[in-house]
């Protein structure tokens, strides 16, 4: 197992308060981004207040609000969070 300074859920969480936000900026109602996403709007707001949403629906309210290369992206990038207390040290 990795070492992580975050949960599950809060990476959740962080999901959601991006996207909800990601929302707001678009001036986009719930329903507008169900009609948009194809998304309910009930799903939306599920997602939005419990962070509850499955991983299809995520990608398809990513794919309304944002890029879907930054999304994957994500499966691409490097680990920059040192994994032992050396690396710890060397970083001042």
């Amino acid at each position: 197992m990795k070492l992580s300074l975050e949960s599950p859920l809060e990476v959740q969480q962080t999901f959601a308060r991006f996207l909800h936000t990601a929302r707001k900026n678009a001036k986009l109602s719930r329903r507008e981004l169900a009609l948009h996403s194809g998304v309910p709007a009930s799903t939306i707001k599920r997602f939005e207040l419990n962070s509850e949403i499955s991983l299809a629906q995520f990608i398809l309210l990513w794919q309304a609000l944002d890029q879907l290369g930054r999304l994957s992206g994500l499966c691409n990038a490097k680990p920059t969070l040192p994994t032992s207390i050396d690396e710890v040290l060397k970083h001042d």
